[in-house]
């Protein structure tokens, strides 16, 4: 059966992980495609539709407050012979979550909660009062997020006969409450079959305003995700007004995704993106507490404890996992889904990803730079060792000094870099190269993470840095022979070698990730800047994933012409690394563009369309809003287009300042 991803572009939402609600433009909830009330990866609730006197009232404005909270403002006919709209309405929607707390001196904790909440004030300018019927209309529900991604409808239906039900399992528990005392109207509630309906009966009164109220608190006992543990990141400070909204907008999406794990409850990580991805990701996490380095430690340090209590310790091709290797995903459950024609069985804990071990490395080293104590980063050393042993002795699948992924398990991920859909990885005229295959961008990781681990081993006394630093001194002479390309425009770095070990002549964005990474010289890195800033890669808004001139181009295109946030924020990372402050600048410059286009949030990508015929960037509609990557973007593009910016919170560890985010991000 074909099935369809919703879009959600059009969307509104308000977050807090792992609760989450998605309503259409005006506030509504109707259950159309991904809308709903959702408490981990599943939607408990699929619609919440307003009336006023048996009509819905008029939106006329969609105020967002935070991540966490989001104002809609109608506008109630109450009287068809007066014109001025004398009688509003504000529909304050929130998302709050929390953890259930048995005891605290248990270290692993289970089990997640979370609150949406509503608050209807009406208020009056009329002479009299007003009686009106206000009714909220709910719809129970139970279906899980790869159902919805796939455009499919729940095959278990709940019917709920009172205020509190469960969703899935004894395990799962909402309870809806209703306003009933104080300042609030009380409402009535009704049940027939899986709609729940709550009525108000109400006298507004001129000057005095009437408030609703209702919500739904959510718990999932067995739930493996919890509410991120520990103070909030703080929005560091910007003189630049356009900086200062991009980076308050930015945080306040990054910390309605924290997250934790219930084996590390205090370990505090990022959830990849809301909706698809509100769970750990291996490489998502990491780069996006790489890029936070320069204002909070706190990010990074739990990342990298969540991760390497997760770290492989044995084979198994039906999970992708060996020793030393860190993971890609985790999930309540296996994951069945559809991707480019393939189907895809995930199991609950899946170590598919070529990136995330030598990123994981990185990121130790960085964040030690950045301040991490000295005791923390000895407890991880062991770890530290275990991946790069990882390096040498799984990665590298064929033993030719390259890092290659190939599926073996026949279900999992055929692409296992970031651009990880099955039709990422093409050749110049368009066609799909085959594996195993041998990214450019991970061989640069593996130089890095070889070069910076040695440099931890011999700063904390531990044998075996010399291997290394041979090891990385190898990578870049093997890259140096074997990667170089050469088109019209002059050399370049390929995407990749394929299984005959022939490199994949596509050009794309991944060139750009070599920079920073100390495995070009200064000629390479001045090619690699000047094919990035070609028009046929750098859009004006951000740097194509793949060039206008390849045979599968196309601006929406996924990993295939669209323009990803994080892809450009890592070039320009790059570049002010390697000292192309100007041309970084204007991949900045851009970017934040496209954020003030969309609200001050970075969207996770957008259409690879031209500034020059395009006056605002073309959303790419199934992304997510908001991407945790995307939005620690923000960091980056404050250190490109001015002094960076400072740690506000007394969490101590950050790097601070523009020169920080050189040593850190990248």
């Amino acid at each position: 059966m074909a099935t369809e991803q919703p879009y959600l572009h059009n969307l509104s939402g308000v977050f807090s992980a792992p609760i989450q609600a998605w309503a259409d433009a005006h506030g509504q909830i109707r259950g159309a495609g991904a809308q709903g009330i959702y408490c981990g990866d599943d939607r408990v609730l699929n619609g919440a539709v307003l009336t006023v006197d048996g009509r819905e009232p008029e939106w006329v404005s969609t105020q967002l407050r935070s991540s966490k909270q989001t104002d809609y403002i109608y506008f109630v006919r109450a009287d068809a012979d007066v014109a001025d709209p004398l009688l509003s309405l504000v529909r304050a929607r929130t998302a709050e979550s929390g953890r259930i707390r048995p005891g605290e001196d248990t270290e692993s904790l289970t089990g997640c909660t979370g609150r949406v909440a509503e608050t209807l004030t009406l208020e009056s300018a009329f002479r009299e009062p007003v009686t009106l019927n206000v009714r909220l209309a709910l719809a129970a529900d139970s279906t899980t997020m790869e159902q919805i991604k796939q455009g499919e409808r729940s095959l278990r239906p709940v019917e709920p006969a009172a205020s509190t039900w469960s969703w899935r399992d004894a395990d799962t528990e909402l309870r809806l409450t209703t306003g009933s005392g104080g300042e609030t109207v009380p409402g009535t509630v009704g049940f027939n079959g899986t709609t729940v309906t709550i009525d108000w009966a109400v006298e507004v009164r001129p000057g005095a305003a009437a408030v609703l109220e209702w919500a739904v608190d959510l718990t999932d006992a067995d739930s493996p995700m919890l509410a991120g543990d520990g103070p909030p990141i703080e929005a560091p400070v910007s003189a630049d007004p356009r900086l200062r909204n991009l980076l308050q907008r930015s945080i306040s999406d990054l910390n309605s995704l924290r997250l934790a794990h219930s084996s590390h409850p205090h370990d505090t990580f990022l959830a990849a993106g809301a909706p698809w991805f509100f769970t750990m990701f291996g490489r998502d996490s990491i780069i996006a507490a790489r890029m936070l380095l320069p204002i909070t430690t706190a990010i990074a340090r739990g990342t990298l404890r969540a991760l390497a209590g997760r770290q492989g310790t044995e084979t198994d091709h039906t999970t992708a996992v060996q020793p030393g290797k860190i993971l890609h995903e985790v999930r309540r459950t296996v994951l069945t889904m559809a991707e480019s024609g393939q189907a895809l069985r995930l199991p609950p804990v899946y170590y598919g990803t070529i990136d995330a071990t030598p990123l994981w490395i990185c990121l130790l080293h960085d964040t030690w730079k950045a301040g991490m104590p000295d005791a923390e980063v000895e407890e991880l050393l062991p770890n530290l060792q275990d991946a790069l042993e990882w390096l040498r002795d799984h990665g590298d699948l064929d033993g030719d000094g390259f890092l290659e992924y190939l599926d073996t398990s026949g279900h999992g991920l055929v692409n296992q870099g970031w651009k990880d859909s099955g039709d990422a990885i093409r050749w110049h005229d368009g066609s799909l190269a085959t594996g195993p295959i041998a990214l450019a961008e991970v061989q640069a990781y593996a130089y890095e993470a070889a070069t910076v681990g040695a440099e931890l081993l011999d700063a904390f006394g531990r044998p075996g840095a010399q291997e290394w630093r041979d090891y990385a001194a190898g990578m870049a002479e093997r890259f140096r022979a074997r990667f170089w390309c050469e088109d019209e425009l002059g050399p370049y770095p390929a995407l990749a070698l394929d299984a005959d070990k022939k490199a994949v002549d596509g050009v794309t964005s991944n060139m750009g990730h070599l920079l920073g990474t100390g495995i070009l010289n200064q000629e390479e890195q001045e090619l690699v800047v000047r094919r990035i800033m070609d028009p046929t890669m750098f859009s004006g808004y951000g740097v194509r994933t793949l060039s206008t001139t390849n045979g599968g181009y196309w601006p929406t295109r996924y990993h295939a012409g669209a323009v990803w946030s994080h892809d450009t924020a890592l070039i320009i990372s790059g570049m002010l690394a390697d000292g192309f402050r100007n041309e970084a600048a204007q991949l900045a410059s851009g970017l934040l563009k496209v954020a003030e286009a969309n609200e001050w949030r970075l969207p996770e990508l957008f259409g690879g369309h031209g500034s020059d015929t395009m006056r605002a960037p073309v959303p790419f509609p199934a992304s997510c809003r908001p991407q945790a990557w995307a939005s620690a973007s923000s960091v980056v593009i404050a250190a490109a287009l001015g002094p960076g910016p400072a740690a506000a919170g007394p969490e101590g560890g950050t790097a601070g300042g523009h020169e920080g985010l050189l040593a850190s991000a990248r």
